[in-house]
C-alpha cells in the first residue's frame, strides 16, 4: 500500500487527484463545525449526553460528530445510504428499474439521477422530524414556523451539498467518493475514542497493569482489523471452462475462466440493516420523548447494545441473539436479490461455458445455491464475530467506544478499494504511455 502510494504521487495527474480529495475532505470537517441558525446547540449536548440508548452514537460515529455538534452537516451522507439500499432493492423488484440497470451508462445515469431525489426527500424527511420533534423539547432557541423551516431548509442543505461533493470525488478524484466521505467522518472519532480507552484502561494504572491493558487493546485492534481484511479480500473462485465451437473458418472458445464468488457477498450491508432496525424503536422513543415503562422498558433495554453481555443482567443479552440472527438473516437476503444462480447458469449455458463435473442449466444452478449458501454462512459468521467483539467488552469491561465492528468493515473495505483505484488509475496511465509511443 505505501508503495503504491509512492508511486502514486510521482504522476503529477494522479497527485492532483489526490490532493483534490484531500481539499474536499477539508471543507467536509469544516462544514462540520458550523452550527445551524437558531439552535441551541448547549441543550442539544447536554441531551446527547443524557442517553443511555448506543443509536445516537452509532448515527454520531457516521457523521464525524456533526451531529452532536448540531452542524449544518448533521444528516451528513446517511439519506443518500439510505436512497441507495432502497433503488438497489427497488432495482430488484421494479422491473422498470432493472431495464434501465441493464441499459448501461444511460440507465445508471437515470437511476442515479433518481437516487438523488430520493436522497432529498428522505433528508427533507428525517430534518422535518428533528427540527419538530427537538425543537419542541428546546432545540429551537425560538420555536416557531420560520425557525423549523430553517432547520430543515440548512440539514437538507447540507445533505445535498455532501452528496454533490462525493459525486466530485468520485469524478475528479480517487474515486469512491461517498464512501470516502462516510470514512473520513468515522476515522474523526477514532482518535477521541482511543484515547478515551487508554484513558479508562491504562492512565492512573500500575506500570505492569498499564502495559498489559495497552498491549490488548492494540491486539484486540489488530486481529479485527486482520479479520476484517480477511473477510473482504476473501473469494472462492469456480472454475468455468467454455466449448470450443466453429466460426467461420476458426475455432474459437475453449479458454478456462472463473466465477469468483465473495465470502462477504453482502459487504456490510447485513450489520446496517441489522443495527438500523434494532435501533429504530429506541430513536423514536427519544426523539419524542416515550419514556418506556414496565414490559416495553425492558424491551428497550434489549434493544439497546449498551445493556449487552453484562454479566449482571445476562438478561437483556436476548437482543444480542435477535441481532445476530437479523446480521444472517439480512445476509442471506440480501445475496439472494443480488446474486441470481439461475440467471448466471443460463447466461452461461447459451455461452457454452459449463462447470466441470456439473451439467449446464438446472444443476449447475443447484449447484451454485448451494455452495453460495455455504459461502454466505461463513461470511455471516464473519461479520458477526467482528461486530459482536466491541459489544462484548463494552459489557463485560465497559469499554465504550463510538466506532465499533461496523465501523472498522467500513474502513478497512474503503482503504482497500480505494488503494485499487489508485492501482488501477497508474496502470490505465502506463498502458496510455504505451500506446502513445
Amino acid at each position: 500500500m505505501i508503495t503504491t502510494l509512492k508511486n502514486a504521487f510521482k504522476i503529477k495527474e494522479i497527485r492532483v487527484k489526490i490532493f483534490f480529495t484531500f481539499l474536499m475532505l477539508v471543507v467536509i470537517r469544516l462544514g462540520s463545525q458550523l452550527p445551524v441558525p437558531g439552535v441551541d446547540r448547549t441543550y442539544f449536548a447536554r441531551w446527547f449526553a443524557s442517553q443511555t440508548g448506543d443509536a445516537f452514537n452509532f448515527f454520531d460515529a457516521f457523521t464525524g460528530g456533526s451531529f452532536l455538534n448540531m452542524s449544518i452537516l448533521a444528516l451528513n451522507i446517511t439519506p443518500y445510504i439510505t436512497s441507495s439500499i432502497i433503488m438497489q432493492l427497488m432495482t430488484i423488484a421494479i422491473p422498470k428499474l432493472e431495464e434501465m440497470q441493464r441499459d448501461g451508462a444511460d440507465g445508471r445515469k437515470k437511476i442515479a439521477s433518481i437516487t438523488r431525489y430520493v436522497t432529498v426527500a428522505l433528508a427533507l424527511i428525517e430534518a422535518g422530524v428533528m427540527a419538530i420533534g427537538f425543537g419542541r423539547q428546546g432545540l429551537l432557541a425560538t420555536y416557531n414556523v420560520m425557525n423549523v423551516i430553517t432547520v430543515i431548509a440548512a440539514l437538507t442543505a447540507g445533505s445535498a451539498f455532501l452528496m454533490w461533493i462525493g459525486e466530485r470525488i468520485t469524478e475528479n478524484g480517487v474515486g469512491n467518493g461517498i464512501s470516502i466521505v462516510l470514512t473520513i467522518n468515522i476515522l474523526s472519532r477514532m482518535p477521541q475514542d482511543i484515547a478515551q480507552l487508554f484513558e479508562q484502561f491504562v492512565i492512573g494504572k500500575s506500570i505492569a497493569k498499564g502495559v498489559v491493558a495497552a498491549i490488548i487493546i492494540i491486539a484486540i485492534i489488530i486481529l479485527m482489523v486482520v479479520l476484517v481484511i480477511v473477510l473482504n479480500d476473501g473469494v472462492r473462485k469456480i472454475p468455468v471452462q467454455y466449448a470450443k465451437k466453429v466460426q467461420g473458418r476458426k475455432m474459437v472458445g475453449g479458454q478456462t475462466t472463473n466465477i469468483p464468488l465473495k465470502v462477504n457477498t453482502s459487504g456490510v450491508i447485513p450489520v446496517i440493516f441489522a443495527s438500523s432496525l434494532m435501533q429504530l424503536p429506541v430513536v423514536v422513543c427519544s426523539i419524542f420523548s416515550i419514556n418506556g415503562t414496565g414490559v416495553w422498558a425492558e424491551i428497550l433495554k434489549g434493544l439497546n447494545s449498551n445493556y449487552w453481555c453484562n454479566p449482571q443482567h445476562l438478561e437483556y443479552s436476548i437482543g444480542l441473539v435477535v441481532y445476530i440472527l437479523l446480521v444472517v438473516f439480512f445476509a442471506y437476503f440480501y445475496t439472494s436479490i443480488t446474486f441470481n444462480p439461475m440467471e448466471i447458469a443460463d447466461n452461461m449455458k447459451r455461452q457454452g461455458g459449463f462447470i466441470p463435473g456439473i451439467r449446464p442449466g438446472k444443476p449447475t444452478s443447484e449447484y451454485l445455491s448451494k455452495l453460495l449458501n455455504y459461502i454466505v454462512f461463513i461470511g455471516a459468521i464473519g461479520l458477526t464475530i467482528v461486530c459482536v467483539v466491541p459489544y462484548f467488552f463494552n459489557g463485560v469491561f465497559g469499554a465504550s467506544v463510538s466506532f465499533g465492528g461496523t465501523s472498522l468493515i467500513i474502513i478497512v473495505s474503503v482503504v482497500l478499494e480505494t488503494i485499487k483505484q489508485i492501482e488501477s488509475q497508474m496502470l490505465v496511465r502506463n498502458y496510455k504511455g504505451f500506446l502513445n509511443d
